[in-house]
């Protein structure tokens, strides 16, 4: 394999991911990264260290992931490449919240989101507030948590039935406390 191109290799370790091979995947997306950080490319370097993320994760190997993806974020911001920074943010977010590091993860979520919002990305936006709701709901914010699931809702291009009902549900809180005022 060391004659292999780094984007040969990131194709096979995406071949592996969808296959459910994560420590071939990882492995992979780990070489292919070496080979984009020697020949001088470290955007593609820090997208193949993301990608290594995202699996390790799956695999349960939250602390591995956080590691795979901390300083990427940075790397595409010097870069310009504000989408793949807020992308970077939302992985070293869910790798917070597998460990239980809430409060930092709800921080890394909220950093996504905006820029997800600069950049147009709507459903990728929607992804992000769906996973700032559950994590308010969680620490005990409800309404909070509502409102971000509605926010959600709003930035989906297309909302299945259960979605609907749901936008549906969560105006319910709200509008009784417009009453109340």
């Amino acid at each position: 394999m060391d004659s292999e191109t780094p984007s040969k290799i990131a194709s096979g370790a995406e071949k592996a991911y969808r296959a459910g091979r994560h420590a071939e995947a990882a492995a992979l997306y780990r070489q292919a990264e070496e080979l984009y950080a020697a020949s001088g490319d470290p955007v593609q370097a820090a997208e193949m260290a993301n990608n290594r993320s995202v699996v390790l994760l799956q695999a349960g190997e939250a602390q591995a992931a956080l590691e795979a993806c901390s300083g990427t974020s940075s790397i595409f911001a010097q870069a310009g490449e504000t989408h793949k920074q807020a992308l970077a943010l939302g992985n070293q977010a869910a790798a917070l919240e597998a460990l239980n590091r809430l409060d930092e993860a709800l921080a890394l979520y909220r950093q996504s989101s905006e820029l997800l919002k600069q950049t147009g990305d709507q459903d990728s936006r929607a992804h992000v507030l769906k996973c700032i709701s559950a994590l308010q709901i969680r620490t005990g914010h409800q309404l909070e948590g509502l409102a971000s699931m509605e926010a959600a809702l709003e930035n989906k291009k297309q909302l299945s039935l259960q979605e609907r009902i749901l936008k549906k549900i969560i105006r319910i809180p709200f509008q009784m406390l417009k009453r109340t005022r």
